[in-house]
């Protein structure tokens, strides 16, 4: 299956048939994840993976449409950071200086660089920043997903606080952005055997 034939098939998937996704499977689609653009390489975010079923029947209550997590293999929450510390800041060229093998003092101009980007955003610009990467980070997730031939449904429709009260969040630092349910459609969802609808051509792109 192409990358078109793979986005063509997708859709939002409204119920799954509880078939779990094979190991090998979820770590390459979670690596699509790891390897998201992101901006200034900071990822600010992180992506929990709730497998265990006694968790993803905590989290059903949490959903305003809990059909899919109660049938979902998987169910991946990315939480945005609301602010980007200074110690979150060290951490990261720390890894950057062992990843690459290269001293600390070489990476200063990039960190105070970082440092002085950061330092001039209020902590609303800062959450709205990381929001957008986490969302770079669920497009990869689906399109990974459809290649490696898994369904899924991204969704919005969530009690936020609920989530990150069973998660356990620290709300002052972290904010459930999104979550992505992934498994294997049910025969029983109807919505796989409608035709996809977009945007005709001429309205969507505009060639200048």
């Amino acid at each position: 299956m192409n990358y078109l034939e793979a986005l063509s098939r997708r859709y939002s998937v409204k119920k799954f048939n509880n078939q779990l996704i094979p190991q090998e499977t979820l770590h390459n689609i979670l690596e699509s994840g790891k390897l998201s653009a992101s901006s200034l390489g900071l990822q600010p975010y992180k992506i929990v993976v709730v497998e265990s079923e006694e968790m993803k029947q905590k989290l059903i209550p949490a959903f305003y449409n809990p059909s899919q997590i109660s049938t979902c293999s998987h169910l991946i929450v990315i939480i945005s950071k609301k602010t980007i510390e200074e110690h979150y800041i060290h951490g990261y060229f720390n890894h950057i200086s062992e990843v690459r093998q290269t001293s600390i003092e070489s990476l200063d101009p990039f960190k105070n660089s970082i440092n002085q980007h950061i330092t001039q955003k209020t902590q609303d610009e800062i959450l709205s920043w990381a929001e957008k990467q986490s969302y770079i980070v669920l497009a990869n997730l689906m399109y990974a997903a459809a290649i490696e031939n898994i369904d899924s449904c991204p969704m919005e429709g969530f009690r936020q606080d609920l989530i990150e009260e069973i998660l356990n969040i620290n709300r002052e630092t972290e904010k459930v952005t999104v979550t992505l349910a992934l498994g294997y459609r049910s025969e029983e969802d109807y919505f796989q055997h409608m035709k996809k609808v977009r945007k005709p051509n001429e309205k969507l792109f505009k060639f200048i």
